[in-house]
């Protein structure tokens, strides 16, 4: 009974030290220094399964292809900047969301979590060749997101289509 004690003691010891490391801002990752558009294309997904992509599909050998595959966003109001500007309107009162970086064409977002202040980096822009919003959203760090990434791009997508 004596050693349950100390293992629950230790566990709960252990989790403080985790919630503390991530109100230190240790659990955030550092910003991927290659984020935006390159020859018509985000950054590809990440290698492990914790992120999504409307363009997941152009590498074609990439491991998380299949995984990280998600539908790009339809224009709002037949125009890209229209889609763009209503993208920035609905994430500046976003939860944890902090815009980093905001054209015309593009939108870059961090999402950080309330407790953990765990990092995921988000990207919009306007593909005028596929008349569509490619997106790119992955965790800094983690293996795993659990489809945070993934319900959270679904959630924005339901806000635009209404209005």
């Amino acid at each position: 009974m004596v050693v349950l004690k100390w293992i629950v003691v230790a566990l709960l010891v252990l989790a403080m030290l985790v919630v503390m490391a991530g109100q230190f801002g240790l659990l955030s990752g550092n910003v991927p220094g290659d984020l935006g558009v390159k020859d018509g294309k985000l950054k590809r997904p990440s290698k492990t399964p914790n992120s999504v992509s409307s363009q997941a599909d152009a590498w074609a050998e990439h491991p998380q292809r299949e995984a990280a595959r998600i539908a790009p966003l339809a224009l709002v109001g037949g125009s890209g900047e229209a889609t763009i500007a209503r993208l920035k309107t609905l994430l500046q009162s976003w939860p944890g969301a902090s815009i980093v970086e905001s054209r015309a064409d593009y939108l870059r977002v961090q999402f950080t979590t309330r407790l953990m202040k765990y990092v995921d980096d988000a990207e919009f822009w306007f593909d005028p060749a596929a008349s569509v919003v490619q997106l790119r959203s992955a965790s800094r760090v983690g293996r795993k997101d659990f489809d945070v990434n993934r319900e959270r791009v679904e959630a924005l997508r339901a806000k635009l289509a209404t209005p």
